[in-house]
């Protein structure tokens, strides 16, 4: 059986856009529906944080811990062995009051892709694969009154895809675009409809490469 860790934000979570944390349900997120599609063979394992970042520290009460870097290790050795890494993150990098640019944001992800394709299991000392998912546009469809910390979003969510298509093409790793799926009214949550659509590439994904 081959072990895919899940590591991601709310939208990995399954959080459901507009609401007050509701969730999507088992036959709903992307995460379970991935797991009927591939079968027996694989083992999914969900480890999505609503406001999971990067690196930057969310200083909003009741936020603390979210610094995706941070548990990254822990993580991976708690559930070692993994065969398959599927990373998801880079949304909430993306918020009015962090500034951070589209290029910094590159930069976070890179730490992360170097972590996890240099990682050895203390089982059998095996690196695991690495799929690099990229962010969903941004407010795109959906109205700016709802979207909050995301208003000013949507041009640097662009260059950041596009910085993302050229960083990551010659590295070890497959790297998967989102710019196809689409938010609910808060302007960052997947519909149901694209945690379909997501779950479907990822299992293209894994079953013609692993």
């Amino acid at each position: 059986m081959k072990r895919v860790l899940c590591y991601g934000d709310s939208n990995t979570w399954g959080y459901i856009s507009g609401t007050d944390h509701q969730r999507y349900g088992e036959n709903e997120r992307w995460t379970r529906l991935l797991k009927k599609s591939l079968g027996k063979d694989f083992e999914i394992i969900e480890e999505g944080l609503n406001s999971r970042t990067l690196f930057t520290e969310d200083t909003r009460p009741g936020k603390d811990g979210r610094k995706g870097y941070v548990y990254l290790k822990p993580c991976m050795l708690s559930h070692d062995k993994i065969d398959i890494v599927i990373l998801m993150l880079g949304t909430n990098e993306l918020k009015d009051s962090f500034e951070n640019s589209a290029s910094e944001i590159v930069s976070m992800l890179d730490k992360f892709v170097d972590f996890i394709l240099n990682f050895k299991s203390q089982i059998d000392g095996s690196s695991p694969k690495l799929i690099l998912c990229g962010v969903p546009i941004v407010g795109e469809n959906a109205g700016k009154e709802s979207c909050g910390n995301y208003k000013n979003a949507v041009g640097k969510c662009r260059e950041l895809i596009k910085l993302c298509d050229k960083y990551f093409e010659n590295k070890n790793l497959i790297y998967v675009k989102n710019d196809d799926l689409k938010v609910g009214v808060d302007c960052v949550h997947l519909t149901k409809e694209s945690h379909m659509i997501l779950a479907q590439k990822l299992a293209k994904v894994i079953k013609d490469n692993f």
